[in-house]
């Protein structure tokens, strides 16, 4: 039964923007705006755009949910935006977005909180230009050896990111990943069971919803085969022996926590054959789509997408009236 309380308030799902996941957003917003409504809230779905503030200021909602990926919606400015107008928002404050956001940064934060993440080394593109290319590549190599993973140290959905397995894929795969930015974070690549565990707190802190486990035909999950229908095979809850999937969990947890993240986050781990778990990155805004990641773990832990989102929406609505 819907609660009535609920039936008169508006929420605005934020999605779109400028940044290379904005199809991947609306697809996302169109997915928790449905689920939203389904659930008895009344929806405004809104672009990110110059209009933005004026929507905000003429029809102000009770809550917005913040569907953006990558720029301006996980790296903390659209957040700095919704706090400067005191509109309350589900998802993690400003500060804990751009901590999040820049992969290098948050992985130095990881290991600082005693969770295991994959040796790596983070460029900008000037040291290529001003030290030359071959040099350092062969450093690289020499460094953390191969196989290793390419990608942009910020952004999501695998935009850029390469496997490289040998040497002369090197410089193309460098180029790759600078085209979605001016820094390359370059990983130790680890072979094993890839898994994305989703965290939710509606109130009682954050809890582990069941991990995903992720089995992409090419081996890679990269863009392709993150959004492209049949591509990937999904395993929810994933087939790990129940000692590994606890520790994934708390390992999810512990990640959540140490960046100070609130509300929802998505953590991408990889168990390798040993059993060892290394967190690979931390998303503050997880996709939402159809494909996507959280709403399988949702549905894994016999939980409707709707009413999680409810109960988020609740949450800051509270943090809304006590400020």
């Amino acid at each position: 039964m819907t609660d009535p309380a609920r039936t008169d308030r508006t929420v605005a799902v934020l999605a779109g923007g400028l940044s290379h996941e904005r199809e991947v957003s609306l697809r996302s917003g169109r997915r928790i705006a449905a689920a939203l409504r389904d659930a008895g809230a009344a929806v405004d779905e809104w672009d990110t755009d110059a209009a933005l503030l004026g929507r905000l200021n003429s029809s102000r909602p009770d809550a917005v949910v913040v569907a953006l990926h990558g720029g301006e919606g996980e790296n903390g400015a659209v957040q700095s935006v919704l706090e400067l107008l005191g509109v309350p928002y589900v998802g993690t404050e400003a500060r804990a977005c751009r901590r999040a956001h820049d992969k290098p940064s948050a992985k130095a934060e990881l290991l600082r909180a005693g969770l295991d993440t994959p040796a790596w080394v983070a460029l900008p593109q000037s040291t290529f230009r001003e030290l030359g290319a071959a040099g350092v590549l062969d450093a690289l190599v020499g460094k953390l050896g191969l196989p290793l993973m390419l990608k942009p140290d910020q952004g999501g959905s695998a935009l850029g990111a390469q496997v490289v397995r040998d040497a002369a894929e090197l410089p193309s795969a460098m180029v790759g990943a600078l085209a979605y930015g001016d820094t390359v974070l370059v990983e130790r690549f680890v072979d094993g069971v890839e898994v994305a565990v989703s965290v939710v707190d509606t109130g009682e802190g954050p809890v582990a919803l069941p991990a995903v486990e992720v089995e992409p035909g090419n081996g890679v999950y990269d863009y392709t085969a993150r959004y492209t229908a049949g591509l990937t095979r999904f395993h929810g809850p994933a087939r790990l022996p129940d000692e590994t999937a606890e520790r994934v969990a708390a390992a999810a947890v512990a990640a959540h926590r140490a960046l100070g993240l609130r509300d929802l986050s998505r953590t991408d781990a990889i168990v390798d054959a040993g059993g060892r778990v290394q967190v690979l990155e931390v998303n503050v805004s997880p996709g939402l789509t159809e494909n996507s990641l959280l709403p399988r773990a949702v549905a894994a832990a016999g939980r409707d997408l709707g009413e999680v989102f409810t109960r988020l929406v609740d949450r800051a609505v509270a943090r809304g009236a006590e400020a």
